[in-house]
C-alpha cells in the first residue's frame, strides 16, 4: 500500500497549526483586501480580517494560485505516492474546478474529491480521510467513500446583519433596509453545493429556534438510524458561541460537539455575529 498525503484548503477550518499536528497540509485561501493580498492564517489573522471588515475595507475573496497548488503537490510527491485533495464544494467556488483540471498533469496521481462540503463539515470529510487513511483504504478507496457520502451533511447558519448579504447581491437593498427595520434574520442553508435561504424570521431567538428545528428535522429524519457528528461554526464572539454551544447540547443531548470559527471565505459574504449549527453522516466502509 502507498503512501497517501491528504490536502484540503483553509475554508476546511482547520489552522496551520492543526494541520501539522495531523500530518495534512492546508491551502490557505488568498483574499485582497484594499488591493493587497493576504493569505488566510498565514498573513492574516481572523482579528485583521474582521477588523478590516468593521472598517468596510474593500475585501475579496480569490482562488489559490494554481502554480502554487501544482508546486505543493510536487513537493508532497517526492515523500508520497498518491494524493488525495479535499477543497471547498465546486458550487461555491472555483477553486475545486480549477484543482480538477490540475490533477490530471499528474498521473492519476493526485485524486481531488468534489464533495460539496466547506466549513465544517468539509473538515469532517478530512478527518474520515485520515482515519480510511490510517485503516489502509486505498486512495481510490477514500475518495469512492466521501463522493458516496458527500451530500450526507447539513449547514444551517443565520447572520446578524444583512449587510453583506446585500453587498454579495444576495439581496436587494430595499429588502436589506426593510428587514433590517423589522429585525429580520435570514436562516441560510447548505445542503449541497450551494448556500441557499432557509426561512425568514425575527429576531435572534426566533432564528436559533428555526435553525435547532432543522437541524432536529435533519437527525430524526434524513439521518434516522445513523450516527451522526454534531457540529457548530461561528463568527461572533467566543462568548456568544460557547452559549449557543450550550443551547444546542440542551437541545440535542449525548452528542459531542464539535465548535470551529467560519472560515473567512463564508465570513466575507455574511459578516461578524453569526451563528451555525452542522451535522455530518459518519461515514460507513
Amino acid at each position: 500500500m502507498g503512501k497517501i498525503a491528504i490536502v484540503t484548503d483553509s475554508n476546511s477550518g482547520i489552522t496551520q497549526m492543526e494541520a501539522e499536528k495531523l500530518g495534512i497540509r492546508v491551502v490557505p485561501m488568498p483574499f485582497y483586501i484594499n488591493g493587497e493580498l493576504y493569505y488566510e492564517d498565514i498573513t492574516l489573522t481572523q482579528e485583521e480580517f474582521y477588523r478590516s471588515l468593521s472598517e468596510d475595507a474593500d475585501i475579496s475573496t480569490s482562488q489559490p494560485s494554481p502554480g502554487d497548488v501544482m508546486e505543493l503537490w510536487e513537493e508532497l510527491l517526492n515523500e508520497y505516492d498518491e494524493i488525495v485533495h479535499i477543497p471547498m464544494s465546486s458550487g461555491l467556488s472555483s477553486t475545486c474546478e480549477t484543482a480538477i483540471v490540475l490533477a490530471k498533469e499528474f498521473d492519476g496521481k493526485v485524486h481531488v474529491v468534489d464533495n460539496q462540503r466547506i466549513s465544517v463539515t468539509q473538515r469532517q470529510s478530512v478527518m474520515d480521510a485520515i482515519w480510511m487513511r490510517d485503516q489502509g483504504m486505498s486512495a481510490g478507496q477514500i475518495v469512492e467513500v466521501l463522493m458516496r457520502e458527500k451530500m450526507e451533511s447539513s449547514i444551517y447558519i443565520t447572520v446578524d446583519t444583512l449587510k453583506y448579504l446585500k453587498k454579495g447581491g444576495r439581496i436587494t437593498p430595499t429588502a436589506a433596509a426593510l428587514g433590517t427595520v423589522l429585525n429580520l434574520k435570514p436562516v441560510l442553508q447548505i445542503q449541497g453545493a450551494k448556500l441557499d435561504a432557509f426561512a425568514k424570521v425575527r429576531g435572534w431567538k426566533a432564528a436559533k429556534k428555526t435553525m435547532l428545528d432543522a437541524i432536529e428535522k435533519d437527525i430524526k429524519e434524513r439521518f434516522s438510524g445513523k450516527e451522526i457528528h454534531l457540529e457548530i461554526a461561528y463568527t461572533c464572539t467566543e462568548e456568544a458561541a460557547e452559549e449557543w454551544k450550550k443551547e444546542v447540547s440542551e437541545r440535542l443531548p449525548g452528542y459531542e460537539i464539535h465548535m470551529d470559527k467560519l472560515s473567512l471565505s463564508v465570513a466575507c459574504h455574511i459578516g461578524a455575529g453569526s451563528m451555525a449549527v452542522a451535522c455530518s453522516k459518519k461515514i460507513e466502509v
